[in-house]
């Protein structure tokens, strides 16, 4: 009998439900400088996250509507080079319709600060302390 090859490994995906997923997606297309890319439908778009996964922005079904609200569920972007960094995205995503949720702070572990995209979801821009 041959050798059963293993199942290959899951990916890695974030779901992001949108009310326009195409303005969202090229928001966070251009925050993250990838170009989004369309998905299994008009109303389904796709970006590559840097590191690997994807995020995948959807409208959802008319018959299961979800409201916008910030919940529990924030994406997260760990940013290399320092507070210039964080602060030169920090202008770009506010520059592309983001508003600042708290302004930017020190924290034991690094540099944070926290922001709503254009749909109101949880956004946190972050570099590690040294």
């Amino acid at each position: 009998m041959p050798p059963i090859s293993p199942a290959p490994e899951p990916t890695a995906t974030l779901v992001l439900a949108a009310d326009d997923p195409a303005a969202l997606a090229r928001f966070y297309g251009a925050l993250l400088g990838v170009e989004p890319r369309p998905g299994l439908s008009p109303q389904h778009w796709c970006l590559a996250l840097p590191g690997g996964g994807s995020l995948e922005l959807y409208a959802p079904s008319r018959a299961r509507p979800l409201p916008r609200g910030r919940g529990r569920l924030g994406l997260c972007l760990r940013l290399v080079g320092g507070v210039p960094e964080l602060e030169r995205r920090l202008a770009s995503a506010r520059a592309l319709g983001a508003q600042l949720l708290e302004p930017l702070r020190q924290e034991a572990f690094g540099q944070e600060v926290w922001l709503l995209d254009p749909e109101g979801n949880g956004l946190l821009l972050l570099v590690l302390a040294p």
